[in-house]
């Protein structure tokens, strides 16, 4: 079944809760909001400031995690204070959900790879989720999107390195590749089911690097800002950001594309697919 993506190349926080607002969807109850605090150092991650429109209507707190590996995000005292450093706390209830243990584990039966998955227990206290991710190049995964958001993102500290290890966390860099895209689509079907399908996607081209937010030391922007896209499925979104990648003309797009080809990135998307909670398949609908 098609799924319906809507789509503006104005770049504006106000774009944002505009498009937000087409989707005929109520997130019901307490919203975590799942943003990316942007590591220390890194240049193109999207500030507060951006989201501010939309996370004030929705009026739900923001979410994150610890990371899995060395840097300012990687414990509870750290990330805390990097997230007040950054700004999110000086506009918005912030939260931390795997600030403390033990993890909440989710199962995943029908998983490819992995068969459960670790966040933080904080995620108990939300009834839906909005996720807020800025698109672009990704050093492991390709790019990252709706899906990284929903997988490695909302995973805890210990669930990152499980995911990454496609299930053997000591392996966290050395697992087979493929089974570690397969293991992130496994992880966001677990977060999908968890909420019962009551999250919304918003996924911004802007500051498109080869590199991810997590990187201290980021590449510039590779290629040229896209766009905004907002829809209920986060295979379609990906799947539309993609496209509009490949159907660019910006002299940087070949830079990108070997990122996201070079590591596979579409095979996450493929893997969610055969997992079914979503569709590859999508109407866009463009917006001034």
């Amino acid at each position: 079944m098609s799924a319906t993506v809507y789509f503006s190349r104005t770049i504006t926080p106000e774009k944002v809760l505009e498009l937000y607002k087409l989707v005929d969807k109520e997130l019901p109850g307490k919203v975590a909001i799942k943003v990316h605090s942007g590591e220390k150092g890194n240049q193109n991650f999207l500030k507060p400031d951006f989201w501010r429109p939309v996370i004030d209507h929705v009026g739900g707190t923001v979410v994150e995690c610890n990371t899995a590996y060395n840097g300012e995000r990687n414990t509870t005292e750290k990330h805390r204070r990097l997230i007040e450093y950054h700004g999110w706390s000086k506009y918005y209830p912030v939260d931390l959900l795997d600030a403390e243990g033990p993890d909440l584990e989710l199962p995943i039966p029908g998983g490819k790879v992995i068969r459960k998955n670790f966040v933080g227990k904080d995620i108990v206290n939300y009834d839906s989720m909005l996720v807020l991710s800025h698109f672009k190049g990704h050093p492991m995964g390709g790019y990252g999107g709706a899906l990284k958001q929903l997988s490695i993102g909302v995973a805890s500290s210990y669930g990152k390195a499980y995911i990454h290890g496609a299930g053997v966390p000591e392996n966290i860099w050395t697992a087979d590749h493929d089974s570690f895209l397969e293991s992130m689509a496994d992880a966001a079907s677990s977060v999908i089911e968890y909420f019962k399908g009551n999250v919304i996607y918003v996924n911004v081209m802007k500051n498109m690097s080869v590199d991810c937010d997590c990187c201290a030391k980021a590449e510039d922007p590779c290629i040229a800002d896209i766009g905004i896209l907002v829809s209920t499925d986060p295979i379609a979104i990906d799947q539309a950001c993609i496209d509009l990648v490949y159907a660019s003309t910006d002299p940087g797009r070949p830079h990108l594309l070997e990122r996201i080809e070079s590591r596979n990135g579409v095979h996450t998307i493929e893997a969610a697919a055969e997992l079914g909670y979503g569709s590859r398949e999508y109407t866009l609908v463009e917006v001034e």
